[in-house]
């Protein structure tokens, strides 16, 4: 397994995930956000299995700063996601090709 786990230190949710790993000895990379977000490859690898709405944080302040509520364009909001790592839900936890977004032990469960 190779676990990247983006969050923010702050987050409730990314310090559970980093406890489920941490509980079962898997090793796995924080990054972030604060510092440094997704990548437009690493953005395109967690597409893959995540649709990007579900990577959009509606309920935070860029959210509602940037108006993305009324921005329908995919490349718009996709450009404004690696612009504005605040906009990302988090934790989004990513195992190679295959990513979730969110609290889900029972999806990090089926990768072990």
């Amino acid at each position: 397994m190779n676990i990247q786990i983006f969050g923010t230190k702050k987050c409730f949710d990314t310090k559970k995930a980093e406890r489920y790993f941490k509980e079962r000895n898997i090793k796995y990379q924080f990054i972030d956000l604060n510092e440094k977000g997704l990548s437009k490859g690493e953005l395109e690898s967690v597409e893959r299995t995540v649709p990007l709405n579900n990577l959009i944080n509606k309920t935070g302040k860029a959210y509602k700063t940037l108006n993305l509520e009324f921005i329908r364009s995919n490349s718009s909001r996709e450009e404004l996601l690696l612009n504005n790592p605040g906009l990302y839900a988090t934790p989004i936890v990513r195992n190679g090709r295959v990513a979730s977004v969110g609290y889900h032990p029972e999806v990090w469960k089926e990768w072990e």
